[in-house]
């Protein structure tokens, strides 16, 4: 094997040794979003939690409407404008006019 030929050897290894440590660096910034969101998600499911113990679901409610209130609880949009989204800015006022007209 020639100098040449084990020098661009050598500059390839390095060149994907750096690719490497790039993807590492988006993995480990994807983690770290990860990580995150779910501290996150786990803020928002024990406030919702702690709301819905206070807030039990009224008797004379149909199913509907209580499963509305369950999903929309659980932290999710239920209204037109986002459906299935999570909610992560507080209460939605077309969420809530909805359940009250279910």
């Amino acid at each position: 094997m020639d100098k040449q030929s084990l020098f661009v050897q050598v500059a390839n290894l390095e060149e994907r040794i750096g690719e490497l440590y790039m993807e590492l660096g988006t993995l480990k910034h994807t983690i770290q979003e990860l990580i995150e969101e779910n501290q996150r998600l786990r803020r928002e499911n024990e406030h919702f939690q702690a709301e819905s113990v206070g807030k039990s679901t009224k008797p004379e409610l149909g199913s509907a409407q209580e499963n509305l209130w369950r999903i929309y609880r659980e932290g999710f949009h239920i209204c037109n404008v986002k459906y299935g989204s999570l909610r992560t800015e507080g209460e939605c006022l077309f969420c809530l006019s909805f359940i009250e007209r279910a």
